[in-house]
């Protein structure tokens, strides 16, 4: 089980809900992808305007726990005052907290998302920090009491996959709330070596919604993820320089 503050889920999979051709594709996309959290940027979408479309409206709410997101800040102050209109619109209490301090590479500013991080804790919320795979700033997001880590595999959207395994893996080790890898994830090949990494979930958006078919992907990343969770508590093999016969040698019957 996945737990993040005081939530308990089954999936390890959080879907971002942007993106897609039509709601109904997207409806059709989250509800097998069996995932129980949703996000999404609260600056892109209308939520006190009845009259505008809204994907929540497609969905059983009851399902799902939201996590919006504060895509679209630059500054500690943005991140707080959209968590604080989410909050208002009656959402969630959990935020993930995002700061974008690079606006050609898209990676998330350290500085104002520690002091976003820290405001944020202070109002109650269960903060998720989104941050690049800096394995200082994850231990000192951590001292902080934020209630996740979320480093990125790769840039956001670019579906390069993990590119810092070594960084990821320093993070997954040292941490003591769940490190859940957002951004930058491709293909299921990509979540689930997120997984056998040892990270306690997965977040991603594009690598689903820019598929040519976003419903079929969806299923591969939850297969993708449950097969890599799987593989990391089994353990793997060690590896080795030379090959090794897989069947004994001793106990063989003369020929």
């Amino acid at each position: 089980m996945l737990k993040i503050g005081n939530q308990t889920f089954t999936s390890r999979l959080l879907l971002g809900t942007g993106k897609y051709p039509s709601f109904e594709i997207q409806k059709k996309a989250v509800e097998i992808s069996e995932a129980e959290i949703l996000t999404f940027a609260v600056r892109r979408m209308n939520i006190f305007e009845e009259s505008q479309p809204n994907f929540l409206e497609q969905l059983d709410l009851t399902k799902y726990k939201l996590l919006p997101n504060t895509a679209g800040a630059k500054t500690a102050e943005e991140a707080v005052r959209i968590a604080k209109l989410a909050k208002a619109s009656g959402l969630c209490d959990m935020i993930k907290v995002e700061v974008i301090g690079c606006d050609k590479s898209l990676l998330p500013d350290p500085i104002e998302t520690l002091k976003a991080s820290e405001r944020l804790l202070e109002e109650g919320f269960i903060v998720l920090p989104y941050t690049s795979d800096d394995v200082v700033l994850a231990k000192r997001l951590e001292n902080l009491g934020v209630h996740a880590i979320m480093p990125g595999a790769s840039p956001i959207g670019s579906g390069k996959g993990i590119i810092n395994p070594l960084n990821l893996k320093f993070i997954i080790e040292q941490s003591n709330v769940p490190v859940i890898v957002d951004a930058g994830i491709g293909s299921p090949k990509d979540a689930a070596y997120a997984m056998e990494l040892g990270a306690d979930g997965v977040l991603l958006n594009t690598a689903v919604s820019n598929a040519k078919d976003p419903v079929k992907m969806a299923t591969a990343m939850k297969l993708a993820i449950e097969a890599g969770r799987l593989g990391y508590e089994a353990g793997r093999m060690e590896e080795k320089i030379y090959g090794e016969a897989s069947s004994p040698f001793t106990g063989l019957v003369n020929s």
